[in-house]
């Protein structure tokens, strides 16, 4: 009897809102898993700035791929925009950027003493391009976004807000010992997270 208390305090640990961590032989999972449970990034572009041109520089954004739980989830990353913002006038020179997501911002990693470097604790690159959405995606994109992030609404009318979506094209996995995993988009988009 004394072992079931630590069996549900493990159970309690694996879990997050998004449901159960996948197992680390199932990437596609992983990443959609890690995106869902995640409510920013880190972004980075090429600056276009003057005097970091052409140098890296990561910013950290809002975004969500659907409403919390465990069954929502497109696993697009939606993000809501302005052309006032630094990254995205980078972005208006040029729109590739990588995408970052980590469970260190989630109870996981701390409820297991994973450092954020710790390869346990799943973080998921993107690389790919950021695109406005168009009419039909923006209600999904508005859903999504202001279902996570509700203070989104009220944010000022006149800095011309809009949705965007981060088009994945190579997916990196890091959630294991052994170096990082490819995921195509193909068989992220497959897979139920």
């Amino acid at each position: 009897m004394a072992a079931l208390p630590l069996l549900f305090a493990v159970a309690a640990l694996l879990l997050l809102p998004g449901g159960t961590i996948p197992p680390p032989e199932e990437a596609a999972r992983m990443a959609r898993f890690v995106l869902h449970n995640c409510d920013w990034g880190a972004l980075a572009t090429l600056s276009a700035q003057k005097g970091l041109r052409g140098h890296p520089f990561a910013n950290i954004f809002s975004l969500s791929d659907g409403p919390p739980g465990r069954y929502g989830g497109s696993g697009v990353p939606y993000l809501y925009l302005t052309d006032m913002e630094i990254s995205v006038q980078d972005l208006e020179i040029n729109s590739n950027a990588s995408l970052t997501v980590s469970l260190a911002q989630t109870p996981y990693c701390k409820k297991h003493r994973y450092d954020p470097q710790n390869p346990l604790c799943a973080h998921i690159i993107f690389c790919g391009s950021i695109v406005k959405v168009n009419d039909s995606e923006a209600g999904i994109a508005k859903e999504a976004l202001f279902g996570r992030h509700p203070e989104m609404e009220s944010w000022p009318k006149d800095h011309n807000w809009f949705f965007a979506k981060f088009n994945i094209t190579n997916i990196w996995v890091l959630d294991y010992f052994g170096g990082l995993k490819i995921v195509t988009p193909e068989e992220y988009y497959s897979v139920k997270p």
